[in-house]
């Protein structure tokens, strides 16, 4: 089966390569990103699709669901204490019951990666230099697929979220570089 990276370019996305069946990058991947379907059309049968923060201009929420911790519900009592609604986003299922939420990261201020910023809640970002990555929708890991969830628009990063993130620090430089 070949992930299918037509769902994020179509999104707007930057992608790259990630070798079949896996979720880790090859060295030097940040110069493999594109958003040319022909160059996409090109590749090896098999590879799974990443998805670039920095050149996407997002900020990927990867909520995890193992060893007994759960982001999901992280967020959601996240989202309790802050008094604001589940966020409308594009959504992508991972393949192992977990969820990446994507977000347009917000112009003007630096959002880095970081990971188990909360229980369960690893964050993927631009960053100051090469951005962190997601593995995108149509990926296979472990025999099983990235899927749409919500297929929304990618919302603005919540500015109550923004704030968690950053500490309310803003930044001189914009945190999304062209692809």
């Amino acid at each position: 089966m070949r992930a299918d990276p037509s769902v994020a370019l179509a999104a707007g996305l930057a992608v790259f390569a990630l070798p079949a069946g896996a979720k880790r990058a090859a060295p030097g991947w940040t110069r493999q990103v594109t958003t040319d379907p022909a160059v996409v059309a090109a590749w090896p049968a098999g590879v799974n699709v990443g998805v670039a923060c920095r050149a996407s201009g997002v900020v990927g929420l990867d909520l995890d669901r193992k060893d007994g911790v759960d982001g999901v519900d992280t967020l959601r009592a996240m989202c309790a204490a802050a008094r604001r609604p589940w966020p409308a986003t594009l959504t992508v299922a991972t393949a192992h019951d977990g969820l990446h939420l994507y977000f347009r990261a917000p112009a003007g201020v630096v959002v880095p990666s970081s990971i188990g910023r909360w229980p369960g809640v690893d964050v993927r970002a631009p960053g100051r230099r090469l951005g962190g990555y997601l593995v995108g929708p149509g990926s296979i890991v472990d025999g099983r697929p990235y899927t749409i969830s919500r297929d929304l628009p990618i919302a603005p990063l919540p500015p109550w979220l923004a704030t968690k993130l950053t500490g309310g620090r803003r930044a001189a430089v914009t945190a999304a570089a062209p692809a």
